[in-house]
């Protein structure tokens, strides 16, 4: 690999400078703002496809109405309170919508893993794609399980401690992707 200098001239102090000109990192960083502009286009494009095949439910209102039924609740087997809403069960709208958007943001994550393998990021990047596909799609798992089917109280806050469990599951991912590299 041939390397490419260029000569800058620097006015205020009057001093020449030669500066090693890396394409090919130049190259990988547009790669990874490629990939980047994809992602955060597709969430986009996904946010949309949600709320339109959500809007005969109204899902804005949905929303507005979870967010005001909340309420301080106590957790089972546990001596404090957490916000829990009122009655879980008639908010299925919007549970079906958020495993909407967590299984389309799971899916967004494989695409960009298969365009990360297929532009050869560096494994940093491939680990962080992995980590995020094991959380969204166990978040997607965790919504169709803990809120669409069982809409009871105590089910709620296993939801929570279930998203809990899947950042550190991300995180433990992502650190064996790191590990197998070396």
């Amino acid at each position: 690999m041939r390397k490419i200098y260029l000569l800058i001239f620097h006015t205020r102090m009057g001093r020449q400078r030669l500066v090693n000109l890396n394409f090919q990192a130049l190259a990988d960083k547009k790669k990874e703002n490629l990939v980047t502009a994809i992602y955060v286009g597709a969430v986009f494009i996904l946010l949309a496809a949600v709320y339109f095949v959500n809007l005969p439910n109204s899902l804005w209102n949905n929303v507005v109405d979870f967010f005001s039924s909340l309420t301080l609740a106590q957790i089972p087997g546990g001596g404090f309170s957490l916000p829990a809403p009122i009655a879980p069960a008639s908010h299925i709208v919007l549970y079906v919508a958020i495993f909407q958007f967590t299984l389309g943001v799971g899916i967004i994550e494989i695409i960009v893993l298969a365009l990360r393998i297929r532009l050869r990021s560096p494994v940093a990047r491939k680990a962080e794609t992995i980590g995020n596909i094991v959380f969204w799609l166990g978040a997607s798992y965790l919504a169709i399980t803990y809120l669409v089917n069982m809409t009871i109280m105590a089910e709620w806050f296993v939801f929570w401690a279930g998203i809990i469990l899947l950042g550190g599951l991300s995180l433990v991912a992502r650190a064996f992707v790191l590990i197998a590299k070396r």
